[in-house]
């Protein structure tokens, strides 16, 4: 049944204890009753920003040509083609309970397939593909990040199911969101939200240590701290890229080694998610 407005605003609430709420998952019997709940199932990626992607070195060698390249937002593009059913928030969610003065509050997630057709109407709209593809592309030049997959969390606030029949695609802000608790949360669920396959980000002899990239709104995941002077990137990296767009000496880098990533992709979402 759909979740009323009411719910939502309680949620909203809530939303800025969300790092202190994820830390009592790592209590076991606790843990494990909030992965069942909320994240069983769920496979989540982060897309690199297309920015970043258009300079990606592919392979280990520079493209001659990196307009040529595949571009990570292709992925998202491919399933708003195959499902017959998309659905655009009002809002998003964590950056108007976070009260967001960086990024647009109102682009909020897309959601396609059958289950989406369930959404309090009152919370969104449904568009076609057109109007979906719109939504997308002004989300990234506003500057914010896609992460696209199966995510149970939805099913549950929006009250809505079943999981195998939403596909979501968030469109998130470094500052506000909900994902910046994966420091805190039970591991296990955090490996649910992943790198696009074949990301890599490391630092490069050109640091310099001056520490733009560690601001607390630049990495979503605290995956950035610096050690004797340098920037050094944890196996907590989940490749948005940002890192490298802001680094002001082109000190970090970010490479794609799988050549077929897009159809890859495509394929783990499609596993889990149907959306026809």
């Amino acid at each position: 049944m759909a979740k009323p407005v009411w719910f939502v605003n309680l949620l909203k609430r809530a939303f800025p204890k969300r790092r202190f709420l994820a830390k009592l998952t790592k209590a076991p019997l606790l843990g494990r009753l909030v992965d069942k709940m909320l994240f069983e199932g769920d496979d989540v990626m982060y897309l690199p920003k297309d920015s970043v992607a258009q300079k990606t070195i592919q392979i280990g060698k520079k493209l001659d040509r990196p307009e040529e390249a595949a571009l990570p937002s292709e992925i998202v593009h491919h399933f708003i083609e195959k499902a017959n059913y998309h659905w655009i928030m009002n809002f998003c969610i964590c950056r108007d309970a976070a009260k967001c003065e960086d990024y647009p509050i109102e682009y909020g997630c897309l959601f396609m397939g059958e289950a989406a057709e369930g959404i309090n109407p009152k919370l969104g709209r449904r568009v076609s593909k057109e109007e979906a593809h719109e939504h997308v592309k002004n989300c990234r030049e506003a500057g914010l990040v896609h992460l696209i997959g199966r995510n149970k969390l939805d099913t549950s606030w929006l009250g809505i199911g079943p999981g195998d029949k939403l596909l979501t695609v968030c469109n998130c802000c470094p500052c506000c969101c909900l994902w910046k608790m994966l420091p805190d949360i039970k591991p296990e669920i955090g490996r649910k939200i992943t790198k696009m396959p074949g990301v890599n980000v490391r630092v490069t002899d050109a640091c310099v240590g001056c520490g733009v990239c560690i601001d607390e709104d630049i990495c979503f995941v605290e995956a950035i701290t610096m050690v004797d002077e340098k920037a050094v990137i944890s196996t907590e990296c989940r490749g948005c890229g940002r890192c490298v767009e802001v680094c002001p000496h082109d000190a970090i880098e970010l490479t794609i080694d799988n050549q077929e990533f897009i159809e890859y992709s495509i394929e783990r979402v499609s596993s889990v998610v149907d959306v026809k």
